[in-house]
């Protein structure tokens, strides 16, 4: 693997061709490697590749530019990225991340020429009904990057007019396959619903209905559900009861309940921690 990156690199300050050859070639490691990432559970070990497989993604994209599956791998690998490592610990430094990976995902989207970011939303949800099962994954990782991006800015109004757009990614997806990545699309609008109080949008039953339909979907082995469950519907509604045993779920699941996502598990406790320590200031 190393040696294989060491001569990917040499080839990307040759021509033109043989880097657009070199990096087509690599898609499918580049792929594997954050497979293999994913089930990680050294936290530190984890950040480290990740960081460096970005970087390497985006030598590798400046040679390639329209790469679709680099494209794709760049939006996940920054969302997840500033979710995961960053955004307890330096939320602007989380904005820069998360805003590169809409951009990426977004450069994805317009291939299809129907996607227009800026329309207005009947438009615009309009031309979600173009894409197909398979851009799945490139909605959802936009709208996660997106969505991420303006729940840190919601003092912004250019940011907070995005929103409904980002909420209308998520019905679309639920629509075509509600399954997608642990019933993802219900987290994200469980997350939105249950993160805001009434008066800005926020629906506490709503809220509720998509974290249960989510782990009704993954059978509560994706603990990140657990994790936002507890921070934004548990938190709206004061329940600390709640709170405290949607933690303790966390706490009690061994890692290798789901071994494909066990860097995302691993990435909860973490997150289950940070929360248990602001349980005086949230309640």
């Amino acid at each position: 693997m190393r040696i294989k990156l060491s001569i990917l690199l040499i080839i990307l300050i040759s021509g033109c061709s043989i880097q657009k050859l070199a990096v087509r070639s690599m898609g499918d490691i580049m792929n594997n490697g954050f497979a293999v990432l994913n089930e990680e559970s050294d936290l530190e070990l984890a950040e480290k590749s990740i960081a460096s497989n970005l970087k390497l993604l985006e030598a590798m994209i400046k040679s390639d530019p329209n790469n679709s599956e680099i494209l794709q791998l760049l939006c996940t690998g920054y969302s997840s990225y500033a979710l995961g490592f960053v955004e307890d610990i330096d939320v602007d430094r989380a904005k820069t991340f998360y805003l590169r990976a809409k951009e990426y995902g977004i450069k994805l989207l317009k291939k299809n020429k129907h996607f227009d970011d800026n329309a207005n939303l009947n438009s615009f949800e309009n031309s979600l009904l173009s894409f197909g099962k398979s851009d799945i994954p490139a909605l959802f990782w936009t709208a996660v990057a997106w969505g991420s991006y303006i729940n840190l800015n919601l003092t912004q109004p250019d940011a907070l007019a995005d929103l409904p757009k980002v909420e209308a990614i998520m019905k679309y997806i639920i629509k075509v396959d509600e399954k997608y990545y642990y019933g993802g699309a219900h987290f994200f609008l469980g997350a939105l619903y249950g993160g805001r109080p009434k008066i800005f949008g926020g629906n506490p039953e709503e809220s509720k209905k998509h974290f249960e339909k989510c782990l009704s979907i993954n059978s509560g082995k994706f603990l990140m559900t657990y994790v936002y469950y507890a921070k934004t519907y548990a938190v709206q509604i004061q329940d600390p009861v709640l709170y405290q045993d949607l933690l303790s779920k966390i706490d009690e699941t061994n890692l290798d309940i789901l071994p494909e996502a066990k860097l995302s598990n691993a990435i909860a406790k973490k997150k289950a921690e940070i929360l248990r320590n602001k349980f005086d200031e949230l309640f």
